[in-house]
């Protein structure tokens, strides 16, 4: 729609008596609470974080994540499949803090399936007060969202990893703060 050349991305579309037309974008923006500025930004490292632990290096996107839910330290709940959360979530067994652990989600493990899903589940436990963090070598697309979510974790579950060696109880630390 835009056309041709990446300069094109820099017009705005705008009904020009009644028709499609592209003019000027603003040269800044017009809500810093939006949009903010190269000299004033959110965040002083940008919106994601390389984590480095005992259980290996993984990413947390960190922009939509509030300060207070950076860190959480809780008992483990492992599952190596996303779909026997929505059960344990379900009965209740997830009402508590907790680190939940899903492992067996890479790339050479399970091919990468998308976890999105869980977030929905995770959020209501924060909203119920709990302190919740999730822990995976799988991905989440945009893994977006209040819940703190360390993903892409290597080496994988199943080459070896140590994520695979997490026991439920295991009191895991998820520090969305250490760069």
């Amino acid at each position: 729609m835009a056309g041709f050349g990446i300069e094109r991305y820099t017009l705005e579309p705008w009904l020009n008596e009644g028709k499609l037309d592209w003019r000027e974008g603003a040269i800044q923006s017009l809500d810093k609470d939006v949009i903010a500025d190269i000299n004033t930004p959110f965040s002083s490292h940008g919106g994601t974080q390389v984590m480095e632990g005992n259980l290996g290096r993984a990413v947390m996107k960190t922009s939509a994540v509030p300060d207070e839910n950076k860190i959480i330290e809780a008992p483990a709940v492992v599952f190596n499949s996303q779909h026997d959360i929505a059960a344990k979530f379900s009965a209740g067994e997830l009402n508590k803090d907790c680190v939940v652990v899903v492992r067996y989600q890479g790339p050479q493990a399970n091919g990468m399936p998308e976890l999105h899903k869980l977030m929905p589940p995770l959020g209501v436990l924060m909203d119920k007060g709990y302190k919740v963090a999730l822990v995976t070598d799988g991905r989440l697309s945009g893994a977006s969202g209040k819940v703190p979510a360390a993903i892409h974790v290597t080496p994988e579950a199943v080459n070896g990893g140590l994520l695979a060696k997490v026991q439920d109880g295991d009191i895991i630390r998820v520090n969305g703060k250490n760069r």
